[in-house]
């Protein structure tokens, strides 16, 4: 690499989103996902000891998915692929398995294939992957917000371990964004002021969702003037007009969609009128036809 490369990845780190700048890089930076990563967890175990098979995270946005695979390659020392099923197709699929094989064969090295939007590979493109994660050539990692048990192939499913992220808590989401504040990478080389009630706005309306948040934050503070101290000051005001709708978990044909409306129907069955008026306005705020 040289003076003008080095120079181009920097400029393009530092122009990426702070949801992107801000990804831990290993599991001490990582917060959430107690149930899973927690101290002598199983997963946090397998990554510490670089000991993983096949992995399928499932769970809604911004919970973490992607940014644990992220830690997953800066920890572990196999060799890491990282393709998007949206944009990748079997070529892609047989260009990582080649790759792979011709390290496992001159080096004896694992490689690790991580699919983003796993769920969107047809049937076809999942078979494609069963013989190379069978014969262990990729241990593949998988993610998706769609129910795995559902949208994955059953035999790439059954040679897979899946692990359900959920939504984050509020303390979490405090955390991520005092991080955010504090790191260089994010803000730490600002003077910003977040007001207490701003930061609250901002977790109860990012509604478990880390990058929401972290975009609101984002946009609240590179649209704020300094004051003549330097001081970048957050009220309430500011962060009511970066973050205005709660981001609610639905969608129009999934399981979310399905769950809301059998949660409706139950409600009306069993002659409760809070919670039908809840999860009908559930529904109409999220986008629902109304008829």
């Amino acid at each position: 690499m040289d003076l003008f490369e080095a120079g181009l990845e920097a400029r393009q780190a530092q122009d990426q989103p702070l949801a992107a700048r801000l990804r831990p890089r290993n599991l001490d930076e990582y917060i959430g996902q107690e149930h899973i990563l927690g101290p002598g967890r199983l997963l946090r175990r397998a990554i510490q000891a670089d000991q993983l098979s096949s992995l399928i995270f499932y769970g809604p946005p911004g919970t973490g998915k992607t940014t644990l695979a992220a830690v997953i390659a800066n920890t572990t020392s196999s060799h890491f692929i990282s393709i998007n099923a949206v944009l990748a197709g079997v070529a892609d699929i047989r260009q990582a398995v080649d790759e792979a094989g011709e390290l496992r064969k001159l080096h004896g090295r694992k490689t690790i294939l991580f699919i983003d939007e796993v769920h969107r590979f047809n049937k076809a493109q999942q078979d494609a992957l069963l013989p190379w994660v069978e014969n262990g050539t990729i241990v593949l990692i998988g993610a998706t917000t769609e129910n795995p048990y559902f949208s994955v192939n059953r035999p790439l499913l059954s040679r897979s371990r899946v692990f359900q992220l959920q939504s984050l808590e509020p303390a979490d989401l405090t955390r991520i964004t005092q991080q955010a504040l504090a790191d260089p990478r994010g803000y730490g080389n600002h003077r910003v002021a977040l007001q207490p009630d701003a930061l609250a706005h901002l977790v109860d309306v990012a509604n478990g969702d880390a990058r929401t948040l972290l975009n609101a934050l984002e946009l609240a503070v590179e649209t704020t003037e300094p004051d003549t101290q330097g001081q970048i000051a957050i009220d309430l005001e500011v962060a009511e007009e970066s973050i205005q709708r709660r981001a609610l978990l639905y969608d129009k044909e999934g399981d979310y969609h399905f769950d809301t409306i059998s949660a409706f129907i139950k409600s009306l069955r069993g002659s409760d009128p809070d919670a039908a008026l809840y999860w009908l306005s559930r529904m109409v705020y999220a986008g629902e036809d109304p008829r």
